[in-house]
């Protein structure tokens, strides 16, 4: 058994896709769950978006994509992140949606329809405005035309049209209602050439949860879906969602130290009066932020506690205070409903939520809650 659990709620998960259904209204829901769902396990999530009412999956690479229709899934799936030299025949012949955001692109796609003897559904990614995947609106109506003509040969089949929010994690930002505005022209712009735009998609969680005169035909949201809401809920309920991932560890040693005595290497921290200290065997080999070292905490029997003096490969210590009753075996909570919050990681790590989903769901042993 590994020394750190990862537990994931899968039952929480498929919760947290119906409340993001029940927020989008019409539109349809893809659940992202790229990078092995975000480090909660690609095919169970998958199965637990589909059972909370996801109608899309969503994964950036295309291996992730014919997993899950290794494990069985028949449903709707895009994938998008991929270089024109990727073979795409066989994800074409799996029914996997897949993106375009440039000439040599489309020729690959339309190349892997051909060897598959299958046409290939394509969504027209746009950059409006994030500057990373997508057509920008100069060369959109070249490539707009470029898709006409090989789906007039029967090479492929339009069906979507996508872009991707650049700050929609910040309520009110000025870019957000730009970029809603290129995609609404891109999708004109489309259109007006006899290209049938089909599916338009734009939100992602933020905008799932805060904008629903974007939601179009379908939302994309990914965090939200793990229960971690990437913008704050004004009534302090997180939007009714349930975070799916709780970490935890036991105490390998708890001793007493006395005052003026350091801690681990370098000896950042000493203590101040004399305390007692206990040694969890974890540390940043088991995807712990070394950079926590002195500003993180973690809980034990309900209450916080620090960690204390430079994070180690595989141990770290935590300041129990002058007077405790913990023992050696207790259970220490590193994020879950009883200690910290993927949030609080992410501010101690100065860093963001979805790092520490990833770090702590794929590098630690993982196992589904009963």
């Amino acid at each position: 058994m590994s020394a750190v659990q990862v537990t994931v709620d899968y039952d929480a998960i498929s919760a947290n896709v119906e409340i993001l259904s029940s927020r989008a209204s019409r539109a349809d829901v893809m659940a992202v769950v790229k990078a092995d769902g975000y480090g909660h396990g690609l095919i169970p999530t998958a199965q637990a978006a589909r059972q909370g009412g996801a109608t899309w999956l969503g994964t950036a690479q295309p291996h992730e994509a014919m997993l899950l229709r290794d494990a069985g899934d028949q449903g709707r799936i895009l994938t998008w992140l991929y270089a024109p030299q990727f073979p795409l025949a066989e994800v074409i012949s799996r029914d996997i949606d897949v993106s375009c955001s440039s000439r040599e692109v489309l020729e690959a796609i339309a190349a892997g329809a051909g060897e598959s003897g299958k046409k290939a559904r394509v969504h027209l990614c746009v950059d409006t405005g994030l500057g990373r995947e997508g057509v920008t609106p100069q060369q959109l109506p070249a490539l707009a035309e470029a898709l006409k003509k090989a789906q007039n040969q029967g090479h492929i089949e339009v069906v979507g049209i996508w872009s991707h929010f650049a700050w929609a994690d910040q309520p009110g930002h000025s870019t957000i209602d730009a970029q809603a505005a290129t995609f609404r022209a891109a999708c004109e712009s489309v259109d007006s050439i006899g290209l049938e735009a089909g599916i338009r998609h734009l939100a992602n969680s933020a905008a799932t949860l805060t904008r629903p005169d974007d939601h179009f035909d379908m939302v994309r949201p990914g965090l939200a879906v793990y229960g971690v809401s990437p913008v704050k809920d004004p009534d302090g309920k997180n939007f009714g969602l349930t975070p799916a991932m709780s970490v935890s560890s036991r105490l390998a040693l708890v001793k007493r130290l006395p005052a003026g005595h350091g801690v681990s290497y370098g000896h950042d921290y000493v203590a101040a009066n004399d305390t007692t200290v206990g040694l969890l065997p974890v540390g940043y080999a088991d995807g712990i932020f070394r950079q926590v070292s002195g500003r993180a905490t973690v809980s034990v029997a309900g209450m916080r506690h620090p960690i204390v003096g430079r994070i180690c490969m595989d141990q770290c210590v935590i300041d129990l205070g002058p007077e405790t009753d913990v023992r050696a075996g207790d259970e220490v909570v590193l994020m879950g409903t009883e200690g910290p919050t993927a949030g609080d990681w992410a501010d101690a790590a100065d860093t963001i939520d979805y790092d520490v989903l990833v770090r702590f769901g794929t590098s630690m042993q993982r196992e589904s809650r009963p």
